[in-house]
């Protein structure tokens, strides 16, 4: 059984303040910060897998584990960060989630063996799934009124955005530069720093609170999100129906079927309250997040490999060639901050989903022969608008109607369902152009694989048309979030 008591914390700072550059401006950049830094690690480490390998000595199998070890763990960890972060406060789990990823960071940047990173990589993504969480939290508690929270929300998510595209360029140049080591390394002054302002800026509770969390769905809902996403990551190696895929996918699949029945019947206080998904946004922004989590893989992702496998970019110009792409996201987040509070969540998602369905149409059509200004710059520009016009709406319209008591779980969902649906969406976006790759016979290699990128991008403009449709299901207008 799990215990409630009432638990007050210091009055959050006004939405007014935050907006118009007082003290909730450094709260804001604090949740930024953290987010900034999470979505980085998952993508920084990419360029310097070679340095890693040539160091350290790891198997062919073993080295996608420390990109896997921290994306299975960020996942999976994903709705207990949220849950404890309710429970006991986002100053604490901040504070706790930040020194554990500071810490594993370190051991990661000293580790002599390959055991020793995949371990800290591992730790760095559970730290993540604590932190990632709790700055939802800190943005749905501190800024009350719908505008300044539109606001919050489009500086929140174009932070993550532009922490996965500056992964590349700033994996390229530390590597480069210094180290692969100081790809980890450099956590730990930046999480001593963030420690420093989340004890500083983010109020101490007024009385402390003794909750006891809810063990069997956190044993059950972390398992089967595990299991389901590691299944996922076999696919790739193994194929769908072989036993290393099929095993974890029906033990992840089982696993969550005994957490919804845990969940059902668990009344003082479960991990996820399934009364939450009685709240429309909560329902279809956690299917709409999982659709998007697809196509943002689908831009991200198979574009730098565009870029690299059939222009002959390097990973280091790959990423420069996205950042176009990264700095309209951002802006445009910005900007539609401004404009979800007047036009509503659906109008915003089907503008989006436009502007997905002609970039993806137009990268479609590129191949071997194709000009980076003509045929990637231009699509690329168009989905980062529809990007920056559905993630930030779809965040918070996921969040708008949650009690402020469960502010966290509802973040963890909704990052959740981003989460696995990008992963999703990578095994079977991955299986359509390796079939369509592998059907181009007799074909150079290049033009082979731009045909399978094609597929690829073909069915994100597909997913366009399903985001929309969905969408359809969102209110006209906006709601008042609650408090």
């Amino acid at each position: 059984m799990s215990s409630r008591t009432t638990t007050t914390s210091l009055p959050p700072r006004s939405s007014t303040s935050a907006a118009g550059g007082g003290p909730g401006w450094k709260i804001l950049a604090l949740a930024c910060a953290v987010q900034f830094m999470v979505i980085l690690d998952a993508s920084i480490v990419n360029v310097a897998l070679p340095s890693v390998d040539r160091d350290l000595g790891f198997t062919s199998t073993g080295l996608a584990w420390v990109v896997n070890g921290y994306l299975l763990t960020f996942a999976g960890f994903m709705l207990l960060g949220g849950r404890t972060a309710d429970l006991f406060g986002p100053r604490r789990m901040l504070t706790a989630g930040l020194t554990l990823f500071a810490a594993s960071s370190l051991a990661g940047g000293l580790a002599g063996s390959p055991e020793v990173l995949v371990a800290a990589r591992v730790l760095q993504g559970a730290g993540a799934a604590l932190m990632a969480p709790a700055t939802l939290v800190v943005v749905h508690t501190h800024f009350t009124e719908a505008a300044a929270r539109a606001r919050a929300f489009g500086a929140w998510s174009a932070a993550g955005g532009v922490g996965g595209m500056a992964g590349a360029v700033a994996g390229g140049a530390i590597t480069t530069g210094l180290s692969w080591r100081w790809v980890f390394l450099i956590n730990v002054p930046i999480g001593a720093a963030l420690i420093a302002a989340t004890l500083v800026l983010l109020g101490r509770p007024t009385t402390e609170r003794r909750e006891s969390l809810d063990l069997a769905g956190a044993l059950t809902g972390t398992a089967g999100l595990a299991a389901l996403i590691y299944g996922v990551m076999q696919s790739g190696d193994h194929g769908w129906t072989s036993a290393m895929t099929a095993g974890p996918l029906a033990a992840g699949v089982a696993l969550l079927a005994v957490f919804a029945v845990v969940e059902a019947r668990t009344t003082a206080q479960p991990l996820m309250p399934l009364r939450l998904f009685r709240l429309r946004g909560v329902a279809v922004g956690s299917v709409l997040l999982a659709v998007f989590g697809a196509i943002g893989i689908a831009m991200w992702y198979f574009t730098s490999l565009f870029l690299q496998d059939v222009l002959g970019y390097s990973a280091l110009w790959a990423g420069l060639g996205q950042t176009p792409a990264a700095v309209t996201f951002m802006l445009v987040a910005r900007w539609a901050a401004g404009l979800l509070p007047r036009l509503g969540a659906r109008a915003l998602i089907l503008i989006g989903g436009a502007a997905f369905l002609a970039g993806f149409g137009w990268l479609s059509q590129a191949g071997v022969d194709s000009g980076y200004a003509t045929h990637v710059l231009g699509p690329t520009l168009l989905i980062a608008i529809g990007i920056g016009l559905v993630f930030p709406t779809l965040m918070a319209a996921s969040t708008a109607d949650a009690p402020a008591e469960d502010a966290g779980i509802v973040g963890g969902v909704a990052s959740t369902a981003n989460q696995v649906g990008g992963s999703i969406g990578l095994a079977i976006l991955a299986t359509a152009a390796g079939a369509a790759t592998a059907a181009e016979t007799g074909r150079p290699a290049a033009a082979a694989l731009a045909a399978g990128y094609d597929r690829v991008f073909l069915i994100a403009a597909g997913l366009a048309l399903a985001l929309a449709a969905i969408g359809l299901l969102l209110p006209k207008r906006p709601s008042s979030p609650a408090s």
